[in-house]
């Protein structure tokens, strides 16, 4: 499952995963030890690889450093190629809601709420930057060649909810 941060990856590849009855494997979990220390490359190379061994996962995440320890087994990838609006207020109720609510992520961290206004590391101003950065690269992906496994362009919430419904 790839899209842009706030794109809903990590929802629909869990809701995929259920409905299909496969292993689930978030990438932000292994990336993301407690306390936001990021896992050493290596580290997380190996828990990429354990967590998609075998045949029956459904991946959500974005990491180049890790793509080539799965797509080559992958039967499709699904990009949420979402609006920039639709994402930016999906990942600005997402924010509030973690940041009021405690609710952890990645690993049973906690996002703060405010350094999401004021700070480089903000998921919100990762967002705004990396948004046509990364449409650009997942659309590289439709080009003949480019990629050996299909490729499912969703462009709107209904279309997903749609072809989900079809599973």
């Amino acid at each position: 499952m790839l899209g842009t941060t706030g794109s809903g990856k990590s929802t629909l590849a869990r809701r995929l995963a259920e409905r299909l009855a496969l292993r689930y494997v978030e990438l932000d979990d292994l990336s993301w030890q407690p306390g936001w220390r990021e896992t050493p490359i290596e580290l997380f190379r190996h828990l990429v690889r354990q967590a998609t061994d075998g045949d029956t996962w459904v991946v959500a995440g974005n990491y180049k450093r890790v793509r080539d320890l799965y797509w080559p087994r992958a039967d499709l990838l699904v990009i949420l190629d979402y609006p920039f609006p639709l994402v930016f207020w999906r990942l600005l109720c997402r924010t509030f809601r973690r940041g009021i609510s405690g609710e952890s992520c990645c690993n049973g961290n906690r996002e703060r709420l405010l350094p999401h206004f004021y700070s480089r590391d903000s998921l919100l101003w990762w967002c705004i930057t990396t948004y046509r950065r990364r449409r650009r690269e997942f659309l590289w992906l439709d080009e003949p060649g480019h990629s050996e496994v299909p490729v499912l362009r969703l462009t709107t919430p209904w279309a997903t909810e749609r072809w989900l419904a079809r599973l």
